[in-house]
């Protein structure tokens, strides 16, 4: 007998890696999405045909691709309007910008991975560019020491465990995660870029857990440790007020 719920559930997973394929591309043709989910271009026709009749997806006659459809943005819509950091600190993030006039991100953790959320760039001529949905490994950049130094130990020690350190190395980088946990801040100073710096603080929810990590990010060439060091207050003080208007 055919377990029509285990299929159910099978159909559901394949609709979603579809929608999926659009996280770094706009438009996207039927081979191309059978090649990235792995799934024959029958069934990903099919899936599409369903996503399009639901206003998910819609394809473009001309160039015969597709692309997100209005039902997406609606939904987005409902994450702005309710509890997303990424609406919800905007404000706050374009007054940080307007202070330091350097580049802030909004990150969140995903399990190994951050991303940015939000992004407000500096107005100067030379500036770090931050596109949103970046996704980057916890184990590099200030953001990913501050996600790294706050986490659970079991976590931490899980990622260590899977990463090509030695264990001379992770507890030189334990050590590196204490001092932030004390002072509240990380830096980074080309780690994850050629020719980048970063400084990243904390934001806790009012209940105490961790729930995002404000970055302040530019050229070296004026972003020098003692320039990031200044910063820090004014950091601390944005995101103290992040946490006060988080839901």
């Amino acid at each position: 007998m055919i377990d029509e719920k285990k299929n159910t559930v099978r159909a559901a997973e394949r609709a979603l890696d579809i929608l999926l394929c659009f996280t770094n591309q706009n438009e996207l043709g039927l081979m191309q999405i059978s090649k990235e989910t792995g799934l024959n271009k029958s069934t990903v026709f099919r899936l599409l045909a369903t996503l399009e009749g639901k206003g998910f997806v819609k394809r473009d006659i001309r160039s015969d691709k597709y692309q997100l459809g209005i039902r997406i943005w609606e939904l987005a819509g409902q994450i702005y309007q309710s509890s997303d950091p990424a609406m919800l600190f905007l404000p706050e993030m374009e007054q940080l910008r307007d202070t330091l006039d350097e580049t802030v991100s909004l990150y969140i953790q995903d399990k190994s991975e951050r991303i940015r959320v939000q992004a407000v760039e500096s107005t100067q001529a030379i500036r770090r560019v931050a596109p949103i949905g970046v996704r980057m490994p916890v184990l590099v950049g200030a953001s990913g020491k501050v996600f790294l130094a706050f986490m659970q130990a079991s976590e931490r020690k899980r990622l260590f465990a899977d990463s090509e350190m030695t264990v001379a190395e992770q507890q030189e980088y334990e050590n590196q995660l204490q001092e932030i946990r004390q002072n509240g801040f990380a830096l980074s100073v080309e780690e994850r870029e050629t020719g980048t710096a970063a400084i990243s603080v904390p934001v806790f929810h009012r209940d105490g857990h961790l729930l995002a990590a404000l970055a302040v990010s530019g050229p070296v060439s004026r972003m020098s440790t003692d320039q990031m060091y200044t910063f820090i207050p004014t950091l601390k003080d944005a995101a103290e007020h992040c946490k006060q208007i988080a839901r």
